[in-house]
This record gives structure tokens, C-alpha cells and sequence, in this order.
């Protein structure tokens, strides 16, 4: 079970982590809290239906990473663009409009995939060998996968990884690299969500 998930009788998943897998985790998932932003809790006397149909943005995070886990729904393959740019005026409108109506409802997601991730390492107890065993349920194994997910498109863009990169160009890099423990957590992360995806495929 050490250092990838397994399936549970019954449903769910467990892991077993040391004391530094857990700090880096629950370090990572905090980053990505800070990163996604508090949510817009309504006001005292607001009725709270009001903010669940409040519009959100129109348009993309500046930031890279944000831009990533709240991507356009509309776009078009630069080789296939035309050359007034007309038609992608149109699909930002798109775009613009699907984002207003969504990206909230999307950004709460997100920031709960991540909150069930920190509660649940702290929840558990470390023993004198300076390690746990994380038991998921099968709900919170699905919030578990959602936040993996987040966190490697997360440090993915920050590295500037691309589709067509090749994992093992990553392995190479050199311990005096600064990248290199950036690198790390994203493989690691990556073998996680892989393990984790395989106890939900029946």
C-alpha cells in the first residue's frame, strides 16, 4: 500500500503516508485553497438562493494556473482561425457568457475538493514510526481525485509542461535544478491520481 492507493471492501481507498508526504500534501492543498480563493459566502440577511444565481466573471484569470483550471469552453485551434478574427470574437462571447453563469459554481467545487483533502489529513493520526494509513470513502475519494487533478494542472503550468513533454525529460533533471522538487510532487502526484482512478474503475 505504500505510496499508492489501493481499493477497500465495500468501496473507497486508502494510502499509507509518512509524516513528510503528509506536510507536503496538506502544504499543496493549502497553496491551491490560497490560489483558488475563499468562497462568496452571502451576507448576513441575504437570502442565500440569491448567491447561488449570482454571475460570476466574464473573463479568464490572468493568472496561468488559474487560467488552466478555469479554461474558456469555447475555443478554436489556432490553425484553424480565420483571418479577421471574426469567429473568435464570437466564440469569446461565448465563452464570456458560459464562464458568467458557471465559474462559480465551479470554483466551489473545486475549493471543496481541496478542504475534504486538508480535513481529511488532519484527521489522521500519526503513529510512533512517523506515519498513517488514509482510509477515503468512496465520496471522499472522488473529492481526493478532483483535487490531484487541480494540484498537477496546478504545478503542471507553473513548469510549463505540455502535452507533448515527455515524463522521463522530467526524471533527468538535475538535483540542482531548481525545479527539480517541483518536478518531484508533480510525479508523485501523478502516480497518486493514477493509483487512486484504478480503485474506481470497476
Amino acid at each position: 500500500m505504500a505510496g499508492q492507493f489501493e481499493a477497500l471492501p465495500g468501496g473507497g481507498a486508502a494510502v499509507a503516508l509518512d509524516e513528510v508526504e503528509i506536510s507536503i500534501l496538506r502544504s499543496l492543498a493549502v497553496q491551491l485553497l490560497e490560489l483558488i480563493g475563499p468562497g462568496d459566502e452571502p451576507a448576513e440577511g441575504e437570502d442565500p438562493l440569491a448567491a447561488l444565481f449570482a454571475e460570476g466573471p466574464s473573463e479568464p484569470p490572468s493568472d496561468p494556473a488559474l487560467a488552466r483550471l478555469f479554461p474558456d469552453a469555447y475555443t478554436r485551434p489556432e490553425a484553424e482561425r480565420g483571418a479577421d478574427g471574426a469567429e473568435d470574437e464570437e466564440l469569446r462571447e461565448l465563452s464570456a457568457e458560459f464562464r458568467r453563469f458557471t465559474e462559480n459554481e465551479l470554483r466551489a467545487r473545486k475549493r471543496d475538493d481541496v478542504l475534504a483533502v486538508v480535513r481529511s489529513l488532519d484527521a489522521l493520526t500519526v503513529t510512533g514510526e512517523g506515519g498513517a494509513v488514509l482510509k477515503l470513502t468512496a465520496e471522499d475519494s472522488l473529492h481526493w481525485l478532483g483535487a490531484l487533478n487541480d494540484l498537477r494542472l496546478t504545478i503542471g503550468t507553473r513548469l510549463q509542461v505540455t502535452d507533448d513533454d515527455e515524463t522521463g525529460d522530467l526524471y533527468r533533471l538535475p538535483d540542482s535544478d531548481p525545479r527539480k522538487p517541483m518536478v518531484m510532487a508533480y510525479l508523485w502526484l501523478g502516480a497518486l491520481q493514477e493509483t487512486l482512478v484504478e480503485t474506481l474503475t470497476p
